[in-house]
């Protein structure tokens, strides 16, 4: 439909010279009225997707692809009209304007709606299209890479609609006990930094029944255990079923299973899947609390805790909550925690390969933690995950990798290769499977 509208729109655009040459005054209103349907509802004669959101982003490529075509269209015919039919110049440049005119609307009616709607589009090509959006050639590369991101978002998320519809009567994550999400250290899953992504709405979609941790975004193992335990107690009380399956990231996993160990709440505790958990620390994190100067990291710890009071945690405690993360501490913590016959524990570890991939900062440290602790998700070494009765390492297809945040969905990313959502979807499924 794009090559179809594309020919409307390039002989609509270049109508004052297509009057000149063939009198075709009687159907400029007619011209009109479709130019304007064409902005308007740029998708008819398109399958329909149910999807209000996904259905605006199709629009907004739709238009961007059709004022691609009749672009070039319209300066390959202003091209011939100047060097074989030699027009003269006033018709020309007259003819210029319309076709400039009409396509800026084009343009801007198209590119508004992408930025508004698309999700994949993030904040990097936004910029890079309002910076290039003005050099010949490179914007149209851009333009070009900006409707293949919204292309392949429409049909992933399409495809993911279908499947979660076609399936929504198995409810396939509907779990015997409610999943509890617990977050890791210096984030939080409430009110701010929100951590969870589109995983808890997917769950939510196949049957689950979520709840977050809702624990500080920063304190030592010990307390996060005990605020984890109250919390799984208060889930208890409040849904009327005994236990939780819980499904901990980074930090998480090592405060949960401090909560099932030394807190008296293992009979409350169906399973806990560890998700990139630092089950024996990180030894660049010895480096640097032994490298970096003491009022460096006490300066940086008090900025941190100023502003997390700021936005509504009680206490929080940045050094050790850091200080809980080096091997040396979790080698005396393996030592101390004991493992319940009474709970299922699975772990879950990723690979970045390519650190480039990777978002802000892990990026960067990915390089950094790897002179210490080898490969790794951008923060913790993969021979960090192991631990309890079944191990998964996740290696998708390709040289990208999975990142600490991306398998938590933190930047809420389409990756080719890995669908973090459905993994979850899988994961959920196979608790329940086990009569968890």
């Amino acid at each position: 439909m794009s090559i179809i509208y594309s020919i409307i729109i390039f002989f609509i655009s270049n109508i004052y010279i297509l009057n000149k040459q063939f009198n075709i005054r009687i159907f400029i209103p007619i011209m009109i009225i479709v130019f304007l349907i064409v902005n308007l509802f740029p998708t008819i004669g398109m399958k329909k997707i149910k999807d209000k959101k996904l259905e605006s982003i199709r629009k907004a490529y739709t238009l961007l692809e059709v004022f691609l075509i009749s672009s070039i269209m319209s300066i390959i015919f202003l091209l011939l009209q100047i060097f074989l039919w030699k027009i003269e110049n006033k018709t020309i440049w007259i003819n210029v304007l319309f076709v400039v005119i009409q396509e800026f609307f084009m343009f801007w009616n198209g590119m508004i709606r992408l930025y508004i709607f698309s999700g994949q589009l993030g904040i990097k090509y936004r910029v890079i299209g309002a910076i290039c959006g003005m050099i010949p050639v490179i914007n149209v590369i851009i333009l070009r890479k900006m409707i293949t991101i919204a292309r392949k978002e429409v049909q992933f998320e399409n495809n993911k609609y279908i499947l979660n519809e076609e399936r929504e009567e198995k409810q396939i994550c509907k779990t015997k006990y409610p999943i509890l999400l617990v977050h890791g250290v210096f984030f939080r899953d409430y009110k701010f930094f929100d951590y969870w992504g589109r995983i808890p709405k997917e769950l939510t979609k196949n049957g689950a029944t979520c709840f977050y941790g809702n624990h500080s975004s920063a304190i030592s193992i010990e307390d996060s255990g005990k605020e984890l335990a109250n919390r799984i107690k208060q889930i208890v009380e409040e849904t009327g079923r005994e236990k939780v399956n819980i499904i901990a990231h980074s930090k998480g996993g090592l405060d949960c299973r401090y909560a099932i160990s030394e807190c008296n709440i293992e009979n409350n505790v169906a399973s806990l899947t560890m998700i990139n958990t630092p089950n024996r620390g990180c030894e660049f994190a010895d480096y640097l609390l032994t490298k970096i100067p003491k009022k460096v990291v006490d300066s940086i710890a008090k900025k941190y805790n100023s502003t997390l009071k700021h936005l509504g945690d009680t206490n929080p405690d940045f050094i050790n909550a850091t200080k809980d993360l080096t091997s040396s501490y979790c080698k005396e913590l393996n030592e101390k925690l004991r493992k319940s016959d009474k709970v299922f524990y699975q772990s879950i570890g990723t690979k970045l390969i390519k650190s480039n991939s990777a978002r802000f900062p892990l990026n960067m440290t990915s390089r950094f933690v790897k002179l210490f602790d080898g490969d790794n998700d951008g923060l913790v070494g993969e021979k960090s995950f192991e631990y309890g009765d079944k191990y998964v390492f996740v290696i998708p297809k390709g040289k990208r990798g999975i990142s600490h945040g991306d398998i938590i969905d933190l930047n809420r990313e389409n990756i080719d290769g890995f669908d973090v959502r459905e993994f979850y979807v899988n994961l959920v499924s196979d608790l329940k499977d086990r009569g968890f």
